[in-house]
């Protein structure tokens, strides 16, 4: 994990971006303190986000039917 001063994290903007590209976090300071944290990207989909949802047995979370798809007007 890098830190480093707000001055120079925005001199070396590029390459502390390239850093968080692969993997690493980096902290950014202003006086000493924590102002920011630049972290990697997690790729989630949908069912991880839902997961975390407490789910009790009276809730149906199945998909619903496709249907297909309704007449749009035409405008011209």
């Amino acid at each position: 994990m890098q830190s480093l001063p707000v001055v120079e994290a925005k001199a070396r903007f590029s390459a502390l971006l390239a850093a968080v590209e692969a993997g690493e976090e980096v902290v950014i300071t202003r006086r000493g303190k924590v102002i920011a944290r630049l972290v990697p990207e997690r790729h989630r989909s949908a069912a991880d986000v839902f997961r975390a949802i407490p789910c009790g047995d009276d809730m149906d979370l199945r998909a619903p039917d496709d249907r297909p798809p309704e007449p749009v007007p035409d405008w011209n």
